[in-house]
């Protein structure tokens, strides 16, 4: 069974992000012959050469978005090789949607900042690497594109590199990729050049294929958003009432169904439910409706528990002895996604896994990307990224962002309307 690797695209406007991502699939065989010939049908009306297309078709799926020949929603698109499956989001490179930005790497193991070699590191480099650090991406692979313009010149190359690694290690990013690439050629792209001999580094798809998957959301301690309770009824209940034994064996059954966001669970597992803080012990696991013995981060799962709880959709079920203490108060970065402001003492709901409790706001700076500072600040505008305090009504288990990104983050929703306004990642 193949590993799933998620990852995502950004750089600045006409950096070559849709190209890039048209050739990856283009060269890893994962077009299909009908899309394929489409493509090649546009290409000709815009007076492609016989036998050329325009890649970045494949992915610049808006009428929009082909019309400005820009990138304005988020693509995502699914591939796979023989070592692993992968999604990825082709993300906008506008300042204008840095938001489609963060919803495309929230989730990503990796993201792919693409620079123009003849441009270098420019501002909207910093800012998305800035986001990227913000979003604790595992890894980061900057593709120097347009090299074959520069003739391959490989001091061209070291430069951006320089300036790439300069600005990452200013902003605490730990796993950098420098790559030389021509999406339009194809250069380095699944292939080594021999462009550039004097590059002696793995291929994008051949990082792709061997870096580490995301945070290791398995190997973390087990969390489990319980989305609803299941009790037999019904139909159920009156064909269970023809059969005793089933009768016996069903009539007091319950279960917490869900998610598994982090870790895994067996049975004998002892764990905890919040917020009743009480601990119990794991007697059943049910995946896709058959039993097991047990299960991990990604599958969802009915779990039996040895005590009869109140464990209600928005209760979460733990690893016992691994949760923080609850709050009623943390500290956030918060990504502004609606175009409405959002403004110190607005009173929102906060959604974090699947609990929704109200909560006030009370915004304290705002960051400028360009110089990688915090300003004093009592307002959010859209993609705007701040500090903020939330004091919530109800306890909440958030825990660090940087110690999980499933447990770490939240939505900022309009009660009024159910729009989200804002997402969030807990700082403490």
């Amino acid at each position: 069974m193949t590993s799933l690797f998620r990852f995502a695209t950004a750089g600045s406007v006409d950096d070559g992000k849709s190209t890039l991502v048209g050739r990856l699939l283009h060269d890893s065989k994962a077009i299909l012959a009908d899309q394929l010939a489409q493509v090649q049908r546009t290409s000709a009306d815009r007076g492609f050469a016989h036998g050329d297309f325009d890649f970045a078709l494949l992915t610049d799926g808006l009428r929009a978005e082909r019309e400005q020949g820009i990138t304005i929603d988020v693509a995502y698109r699914y591939f796979s090789t023989g070592t692993r499956s992968f999604i990825l989001a082709d993300c906008p490179g506008h300042v204008q949607y840095t938001r489609n930005m963060v919803t495309g790497a929230t989730t990503a193991d990796a993201v792919i900042v693409l620079v123009d070699a003849r441009n270098g590191v420019v501002e909207q480099t910093r800012r998305h690497l800035a986001v990227v650090a913000l979003l604790r991406v595992p890894h980061v692979i900057v593709a120097v594109n347009k090299i074959d313009l520069l003739d391959y010149d490989e001091d061209a190359f070291v430069q951006v590199a320089v300036d790439a690694a300069r600005v990452a290690d200013e902003l605490g990013i730990r796993d950098l990729h420098v790559i030389p690439v021509s999406a339009l050629q194809g250069d380095n792209i699944v292939d080594s050049s021999p462009q550039t001999p004097w590059y002696s580094g793995p291929t994008l798809l051949h990082l792709l294929e061997t870096l580490p998957a995301g945070d290791a959301a398995a190997e973390q301690d087990f969390r489990l958003p319980v989305q609803l309770v299941l009790r037999p009824q019904g139909g159920l209940a009156a064909h269970l009432a023809e059969d005793p034994d089933a009768a016996a064996r069903f009539r007091d059954y319950r279960a917490a169904a869900g998610r598994i966001s982090a870790g895994t669970v067996a049975l004998g597992d002892e764990v905890e439910v919040l917020p009743a803080g009480i601990r119990t012990t794991v007697t059943g696991i049910t995946v896709a409706g058959v039993p097991a013995e047990r299960a991990t981060a990604g599958e969802s799962v009915a779990l039996e528990l040895d005590a009869d709880l109140d464990a209600a959709r928005g209760s979460l079920i733990a690893a016992a002895g691994t949760l923080p203490a609850p709050r009623r108060e943390f500290g956030a970065e918060l990504f502004q996604l609606d175009n409405r402001p959002l403004a110190s003492g607005s009173r929102v709901l906060v959604k974090h896994g699947t609990a929704t409790v109200q909560a006030i706001v009370q915004i304290e700076s705002r960051y400028d990307l360009d110089a990688l500072a915090h300003d004093p600040a009592a307002t959010l505008e859209v993609n705007d990224i701040g500090r903020a305090r939330l004091r919530v009504a109800a306890d909440l288990p958030v825990e660090q962002y940087a110690l999980s990104r499933e447990g770490g983050s939240f939505l900022v929703i309009n009660p009024a309307d159910g729009a989200t306004l804002a997402a969030g990642t807990v700082l403490d």
